[in-house]
């Protein structure tokens, strides 16, 4: 079993990343006791993994409740939000209610956005189900739901008693959900480590063959940079934010496509391409960088062109699009670059350069 610290004073948790982890009792023996537990899950995942968790959990809780959500990031609104205050309420569970969000990046984000606002604030723990939230968005804390003009506008921080990744649960994973994953281990190696990205360079197969050893250190690595960076800046005032490595023109692609069209590992892998040609054309790596960047992401599995998403301006509907995006300021759209293999900042680029890059690199 490998854990990793992820240090934020009294709000510190463990991510816990094994195999078959999810049924041991004492996986769970540190949380806080209550009287009822509330396990979140979508209809795809609780056919496989819900009895399993249920069963384990009703040693530790007298009652455990559960909530089956539709599957997809369509719906990932206020509709279904609701549906896991109507469990609540209706169950009568109190502010010591432990929630569980079993499932991938979508279960977990609103998850966490329900324990966040219930009763203003109950436990929660994440049990991702997916490698991209194994890798991504179990850590740190961000919950949110997407409106239809921003993705993930409107949410919290809120930060969870401890992230469970069992890796078990990954080979019962689409092809397509594997890959989508593989984009939020990429962007690790660009913005942090190099090393890293030689080293998926060299196992990307292993990778796609579920090798456990593979997977184990490449979600290990991811988990480690992302605890480090969320330590830093918790809340996104300015580190954070490199964790966002194309995702300013993903979220684009993501709303101007239809949620759950493109997967969101789908629109990062693209939105990368575009973010490293951005930084080539400032004149922040090279040429050699971003081809090296295009071919690992291909080799994963994943798109390497933007998706057209608006036939008259092409363009001008990305750049409306992510003046919308969360890092921008006072209007003007905030990037993050590789400011040299490893290294990311966070920055503006001219209109005129941006509509450049996305012409070039869409479809």
């Amino acid at each position: 079993m490998e854990t990793v610290q992820i240090d934020l004073g009294e709000r510190s948790y463990p991510i816990v990343i094994s195999q078959g982890v999810l049924a041991q009792t004492q996986t769970w023996a540190a949380l806080p006791k209550a009287a009822a537990a509330m396990i979140v899950t979508n209809d795809v995942v609780a056919p496989l993994y819900l009895s399993a968790l249920k069963q384990v959990l009703s040693q530790r809780y007298a009652q455990v409740h559960e909530v089956v959500l539709p599957d997809g990031e369509a719906h990932k609104d206020w509709q279904t939000l609701n549906l896991i205050f109507d469990g609540l309420l209706s169950n009568g569970c109190d502010r010591k209610t432990v929630l569980f969000a079993l499932g991938g990046g979508v279960v977990g984000d609103m998850t966490g956005f329900a324990a966040a606002s219930y009763m203003r604030g109950v436990p929660f723990v994440q049990v991702p189900t997916t490698l991209l939230s194994q890798v991504d968005s179990s850590v740190g804390g961000k919950t949110a739901i997407n409106h239809p003009l921003g993705k993930n506008m409107i949410g919290a921080f809120y930060q969870p008693q401890l992230v469970v990744c069992d890796l078990a649960t990954l080979d019962s994973l689409p092809v397509r959900e594997l890959s989508a994953g593989l984009a939020e281990v990429i962007k690790y190696g660009p913005i942090a480590d190099m090393a890293f990205f030689s080293w998926l360079e060299q196992n990307m197969d292993a990778l796609q063959r579920r090798d456990r050893a593979a997977l184990t250190h490449a979600v290990k690595r991811s988990v480690e940079i992302k605890a480090w960076v969320v330590g830093q800046d918790e809340t996104e005032q300015g580190l954070r934010a490199v964790l966002n490595f194309g995702h300013t023109f993903g979220h684009a692609i993501e709303a101007g496509m239809g949620y759950g069209n493109w997967l969101h590992g789908e629109g990062v892998a693209a939105g990368m391409v575009m973010a490293a040609e951005l930084s080539r054309r400032l004149g922040l790596v090279d040429e050699v960088f971003v081809a090296r960047l295009r071919s690992l992401i291909e080799r994963a599995g994943l798109p390497v062109r933007g998706a057209v998403i608006g036939t008259k301006d092409n363009a001008g509907r990305y750049l409306e699009l992510m003046r919308v995006d969360k890092k921008s300021e006072a209007g003007e759209i905030r990037f993050v670059l590789i400011d040299g293999p490893g290294k990311a900042v966070v920055r503006s680029a001219p209109d005129a350069l941006v509509r450049e890059v996305i012409d070039a690199c869409c479809a």
